[in-house]
Parts: structure tokens; sequence; C-alpha cells
């Protein structure tokens, strides 16, 4: 098992070692001079020169991406072309505000999309398990911001019980916290939870279907239980590989989410980096959000080790 996880954390350090060459060069061909666009069309060439110069955008591609990667593993993400100010704890600010966005959207689709998946393909053949699966169905049609939009309407525009925007630090004040939280994180989570459930009930049929679990029927225990104890073990393993893929989904989805919601998160930032030309600002965004997705896609891989006793045996 060791050598498994020493290969997974191998192929961890290769994945971000190419996302970062990737990430670099699609900055770097964007069309646009960064000391052109922030000193503006009236700057003199002798300008334009001096802050290319303090900007290091004067210096040959290969040294640029040395120095910018160089940097990462200790924060260091440069200097904003706009601002003049360090990138690092901008994003340090801002990726706390969309881990909490994150993980509790994550927490609640899986509150929903379990016990809902579950009971849709234990009663695949009744009523309940016929609406479970049509409402999912429902809500896999329905993106995130829509969602998001509706329930603004709903809930902050005319009942006035929930805020319709904003954020306050959960140190501030931790019920104003919950309250401004609700709204996107049930805009983010029931959206996913839909297309989770989708997948829970798809993986618990095919093991519903299976020798072991109609033997342990056989022997007189219920669908469920006989799930219970057999099954979900073997069921887990698409599930956990869909969800890594859903938390991938949430980070990317967090970035409009957070725009509808006036969230000062890393999607926020993102956009209006991207508004304003700030391309070394992107750059160190894109990098967190891949590096989220990598460690999402490890952690699914060493998880994949403990659900299935077979790879720690291979």
């Amino acid at each position: 098992m060791l050598v498994q996880v020493l290969r997974r954390l191998a192929v961890f350090v290769l994945s971000l070692v190419a996302a970062s060459v990737l990430v670099f060069a699609f900055m770097a061909v964007l069309p646009g001079d960064p000391a052109q666009i922030a000193l503006g069309v009236s700057a003199t060439p002798e300008s334009v020169a001096a802050t290319r110069a303090a900007f290091g955008t004067d210096r040959p591609l290969v040294v640029q991406y040395a120095g910018w990667v160089s940097g990462l593993p200790v924060g260091d993400f440069g200097s904003s072309y706009v601002s003049r100010t360090a990138i690092g704890p901008q994003i340090l600010d801002r990726v706390q505000v969309t881990l909490w966005l994150v993980l509790c959207a994550t927490a609640l689709a899986l509150v929903l999309a379990l016990p809902l998946g579950v009971l849709a393909a234990a009663r695949h053949r009744s009523a309940s398990g016929a609406v479970v699966s049509g409402v999912s169905q429902l809500g896999i049609a329905v993106p995130s911001f829509l969602a998001g939009i509706l329930l603004v309407t709903v809930f902050a525009v005319r009942l006035g019980v929930l805020p319709s925007g904003g954020w306050v630090p959960p140190a501030q004040n931790p019920g104003e916290f919950v309250r401004h939280l609700v709204l996107p994180v049930v805009a983010l989570g029931v959206v996913q939870a839909a297309v989770l459930t989708r997948y829970v009930r798809s993986a618990v049929l095919d093991v519903l279907r299976e020798d072991y679990v109609r033997t342990a029927r056989a022997k007189g225990l219920g669908p469920l239980r006989a799930l219970a104890r057999h099954g979900f073990r073997n069921a887990a393993i698409p599930v956990v590989t869909v969800l890594a893929l859903q938390v991938a989904t949430l980070l990317i989805g967090a970035v409009v989410v957070e725009r509808v919601f006036v969230i000062p998160g890393l999607g926020s930032l993102l956009l209006d980096g991207t508004a304003n030309r700030d391309l070394l600002l992107v750059q160190g965004v894109v990098m967190v959000l891949v590096v989220a997705v990598l460690l999402v896609n490890l952690l699914v891989d060493l998880l994949y080790t403990v659900i299935d006793p077979r790879l720690r045996a291979g």
C-alpha cells in the first residue's frame, strides 16, 4: 500500500508541474501588454519599458516561469499589475470564503443525495422511487446561477427572510454568517445533489442486481438491510469518483454563484482580475483552482484503497 501511495503522490507532483506550465503558457500567449494596459494608451515608450522591467515581463519566458513557479510553494504569486500589491494575501483571504461555500455545498449535496439515491434505487418500481428520479432529473436541468436568482427572488425579495447577498465573516457574527451563507449554499448544493442522486441510484441498482445481494435477500434480509450489510462498499466506488467530479464542478460553479450573491471569494477575484486584465492575478487564481482539483483527485485515489481491499492487496 505504501508503494501505491508514493506512486500516486509522484503522479500528483508531475500533474502539478504540467499544470503550472500549461497555465503559465496560456497566460503568456494572451494578447496585450500588461505594462501598456496598466499605464494606458497615452504612456510613453520609456515609461512602458520601465514598467515592463518593474513587472519582469521584459525577461525571457523561461526566466519568468522559473521565478513565478519558485514562489508558489511559499505562497508568493508575485504582485498585481493593477494594484501593485502582493497577490498571495489576496488569494489567501478569498480562498477561505470559497472553501466555506464549497464545503457546505458538498455536505448539503451528500446529505440529500445519499438517502434519496438509495431510496430511488430500493423502490425503483414504486411511486416514491419514480418521484425522486423525476425531481432529480429536473434538478439537473437547472444551472446553479439560475437557482440562485430564483432563491433570491423568493426568499430575499418577496419573503424577506434571508439576505440577497453579501458576506459576513464567521468570527465577526456567526448568526449573520449563517444567514448570508444559506442561499448560495442551497443554490450550489441542491443542483449538485440532483446530479449525485442519479449516480447513487445507478450504483445502488447495479449492486442490488449482484448475486451476493440476491443470496442475502434469499436468506431473509430486506433490500435495504442486504444493501447496508453487503453492498454499500461496492456501490461507494463509482459514487466517490463522481463526487470528485462534483467537487471540481462546485469550485467552478462557485465563480458564477459568488458573483450572483456578491460574495468576495476566489470567483469574484478571478472575474475582477479578468475584467482589469490583471493577468498575473488571474494566473495565480487559476493555479490555485487547479491545485484544489488535483488535491481532490489525490484524496479520491487514496480513498479507493480504503474502500476496496483488492487495491491494497494488488
